[in-house]
């Protein structure tokens, strides 16, 4: 009966310790949220991990703090945008490149190169996901529209799964 106890626990903690935990970035680039008051009742929201449907929920999750930390109700998106890092750090491969220029005297070339990659250290991509929300804000019923959330609501069902 212990070990079926232990094995539950054990996974839920497993599950925990390989999921961020929500909460400011540490850095312009780290994982978490950055928000920006852009004027009043207007903001910009991002928040930065390595998997896109997370980036995006906690991104909502953050909007939905900022909506009632300002005495409001609901927001409405205005622009999302995302940024998916795909750059790999292996560094191996071969690419191709062409370039041209134009000198001083009017006289213009033109290059073409060929480059391999080798390996120096860390493997495979960043995989990092930014995603980034502008919102305004406001107080009282929530506009009709798909690009509207309830605060509380986003807020209540968001915070369970922000590990």
């Amino acid at each position: 009966m212990k070990h079926a106890i232990l094995i539950p626990a054990l996974a839920l903690l497993a599950a925990c310790a390989t999921t961020p935990t929500y909460g400011p970035a540490k850095s312009d680039h780290g994982e978490g949220y950055l928000s920006q008051k852009i004027e009043t009742g207007r903001y910009r929201i991002s928040y930065t991990d390595k998997d896109p449907v997370r980036a995006r929920n906690m991104a909502l999750l953050r909007a939905s703090e900022v909506t009632l930390s300002d005495g409001q109700d609901w927001f409405e998106i205005t622009h999302e945008s995302v940024d998916a890092d795909t750059s790999s750090r292996s560094g191996g491969g071969t690419s191709v490149s062409i370039g041209g220029s134009t000198g001083s005297r009017g006289y213009s070339g033109v290059g073409v190169g060929i480059g391999i990659g080798f390996p120096l250290g860390g493997s495979g991509s960043t995989g990092k996901t930014t995603h980034t929300l502008e919102i305004v804000t406001g107080a009282g019923p929530k506009p009709d529209k798909p690009e509207a959330y309830d605060a509380r609501s986003v807020d209540m069902n968001l915070r369970v799964t922000s590990g």
